[in-house]
């Protein structure tokens, strides 16, 4: 079974056209999307928009929630706060009401094997779950919640790090980022999971892709640019930083 992940699009429309476009050739059996749809750029109503239509199981990321509390009319308008007069009631509606983290139960060779889908990490929404995030606390996190296989986003930075605890492994997954890549490489990425009957928490052999995916950065960018949002939101999808 091949399912793909991705998540962080923040209203980049011509990076999460260029996802379906490429994930569409990978032929995967299910599509999942760990949050923040909206902030940093133009087309957040778009991008939830081809997100809803498509029916992906969907969680909420912080810019996602974010949307809960009212608008603010101090001073010069925040991300956030441009984000929230753009998304339309029937969306924002959606992004509140999204749920903060999905499981996925499979039974391979007649053992369980658990997959937790969260934003940030087991946390919070908005804890960065690095690398070299404390290896115990991983391991807390992931055992209070059964998950052999942890997958999150808000880093933007993609990694895939096999944790050995005791007779068994687990694994984290970071998915990066579709519309705000912060890893030097302006790509769009997604990641793609293969699980069959030879995956099982004894062995380390779950496969792990991660798909990098050409689009528009410019037309992007440019959008940044004549539009309220601060310019520095253009650079960094330019070169992949902040």
């Amino acid at each position: 079974m091949k399912i793909a992940f991705f998540s962080d699009i923040h209203a980049n429309l011509p990076a999460l056209e260029a996802f379906f476009k490429d994930v569409e050739s990978e032929n995967v059996d299910a599509i999942y999307c760990l949050g923040d749809l909206v902030g940093y750029n133009v087309w957040p109503n778009e991008v939830v928009n081809e997100i809803r239509k498509r029916h992906i199981p969907t969680i909420m990321g912080n810019h996602d929630e974010a949307l809960l509390k009212p608008i603010s009319d101090d001073g010069k308008p925040s991300n956030k706060g441009l984000t929230s007069t753009m998304v339309s009631d029937e969306n924002r509606d959606y992004l509140i009401n999204l749920p903060r983290n999905l499981t996925l139960n499979f039974v391979t060779n007649d053992e369980p094997f658990n997959l937790l889908m969260v934003h940030g990490s087991v946390k919070a929404i908005n804890d960065y779950m690095v690398v070299d995030y404390p290896e115990e606390e991983v391991v807390s996190m992931m055992e209070f919640h059964r998950a052999d296989v942890l997958l999150c986003g808000h880093t933007h930075k993609p990694f895939h790090r096999i944790i050995e605890d005791g007779n068994t492994f687990k694994h984290v997954v970071n998915i990066g980022s579709v519309g705000k890549p912060k890893d030097g490489d302006p790509r769009a990425c997604y990641a793609i999971l293969e699980l069959n009957q030879s995956t099982s928490p004894k062995l380390d052999t779950l496969k792990v892709s991660f798909k990098r995916v050409e689009y528009d950065v410019e037309k992007a960018a440019k959008a940044v640019e004549q539009s309220e949002f601060d310019h520095a939101f253009a650079e960094a999808l330019r070169i992949a930083k902040y």
